[in-house]
């Protein structure tokens, strides 16, 4: 029995998909559940598994944009692992022989039919069409540099897309240059920080933060914390996310979102939390952080790592979120200015710690420090709301003990 195999709805709003890679070959005998490819979405890198086993042939190639119950794949129930039947393989490659002979036959006509076009001159020689010549422009690409394609040497729009601007006379050395298709996740995180850009009223606040306070904690209960909670360390997201719970629910405007002409508060805190993985830029989401232990958060924060960065998340792990925290210090970063997770109103930026004189008690003394950033929307968000926002988040990491813990750490850490 023939079984189609479609792509299975990752979310609501998702309809399409792009098959990122084949996990098997045309042909390939494969076991119910087992992963045959990777399909992009545009919020999530999925697996999707074999409905069932048998002889697998593949309906789509690596790069199609594939519309969400489109068959991609065809399952032969019936087929046999290879080795069984010989006689069937030795069919299937005359059978796929027979199509690589006719296409030898047709690769002289291609060859043949490219230089016509290039021949023939008419006064729309090296003419742009309207659309070519707007990728052009947008290129600052001369359209007298692009040979046209087109009939009577017309400049395409596919033209005017492989179009690559000039790089310059060159003086000698290795100057490859490689073209490759951005993946869905990619292009989808390029459209929305764009529309952050363009459709928010985006400012950005910055204070710093003495760590003293939060690496004394760490070096007195870290240890103990692991041994008690199964490996799961005591980190810095843990103090962060404590911190910016208490501070939207001193500032709620920071912890809503405009919902066209109106204004959406919410009474609960999903922390949305960014997350480098191999396919981009990924934020799942903590969800309720304001009602989680700092063992809760650790644990939770690692489980979404692991998985952001094994391509494991799923879309309902990455959809919500009411505010996001990222930490460019992982990279080395001392300041930036990060970009709203649209359609949030907020977003801390965390940065690297560095050690730095600062004045205490009218002395000099040298302190791990960390300028925090936060991006807001001042549509929803006042400079009152977004400053004294920063300023509780500053308070709490400087004073963890009294603020984030009650005055009791072992309490607080559950130890």
């Amino acid at each position: 029995m023939i079984l189609e195999m479609k792509v299975p709805s990752p979310g609501e709003s998702i309809t399409e998909v792009e098959i990122a890679t084949w996990l098997v070959k045309d042909g390939d005998y494969v076991e119910k559940d087992q992963a045959i490819a990777e399909v992009d979405s545009d919020k999530a890198t999925l697996e999707l598994p074999a409905e069932a086993s048998g002889i697998i042939t593949l309906k789509a190639e690596e790069g199609d944009a594939v519309a969400v119950g489109q068959v991609v794949c065809h399952i032969d129930t019936d087929g046999k692992p290879s080795g069984d039947a010989p006689a069937k393989e030795e069919k299937k490659e005359e059978k796929k022989e027979e199509p690589k002979a006719e296409a030898k036959k047709e690769e002289p006509k291609k060859e043949e039919a490219k230089p016509a076009p290039a021949a023939e001159k008419s006064y729309a020689s090296g003419t742009p069409s309207p659309a070519a010549r707007k990728i052009l422009d947008e290129k600052s690409i001369d359209s007298a540099s692009v040979s046209g394609t087109g009939k009577g040497g017309r400049i395409t729009k596919d033209d005017a897309v492989n179009a690559v601007p000039s790089m310059g006379t060159p003086t000698g050395g290795n100057r490859g240059s490689e073209r490759t298709k951005l993946s869905m996740l990619r292009r989808k995180v390029a459209e929305r920080l764009v529309a952050a850009k363009n459709e928010t009223a985006m400012l950005t606040t910055f204070n710093e933060v003495n760590m003293t306070p939060i690496n004394n904690l760490r070096n007195e209960y870290k240890d103990a914390f692991k041994a008690k909670h199964n490996g799961i360390g005591l980190g810095y997201m843990s103090f962060f996310t404590k911190a910016v719970t208490r501070a939207l629910q001193l500032y709620p405007d920071v912890n809503s979102m405009m919902d066209g002409d109106h204004k959406l508060a919410f009474d609960f805190v999903d922390v949305s939390i960014a997350v480098s993985g191999p396919k981009g830029l990924m934020v799942p989401v903590v969800r309720n952080a304001e009602n989680l232990t700092f063992r809760g958060i650790e644990a939770e924060i690692k489980r979404l790592a692991i998985k952001a960065r094994d391509g494991q998340i799923t879309v309902d792990d990455m959809t919500g979120g009411t505010f996001t925290i990222t930490n460019g210090g992982v990279f080395g970063s001392m300041l930036s200015t990060p970009i709203i997770n649209p359609p949030q109103s907020g977003i801390l930026g965390m940065h690297n710690i560095i050690e730095r004189p600062i004045a205490v008690n009218g002395k000099v003394e040298i302190h791990p420090m960390m300028y925090v950033a936060l991006s807001y929307d001042h549509r929803i968000i006042d400079g009152r709301e977004s400053v004294g926002f920063l300023v509780a988040v500053k308070e709490a990491l400087e004073n963890p003990a009294e603020l984030l813990m009650d005055n009791n750490p072992k309490k607080a850490l559950e130890l």
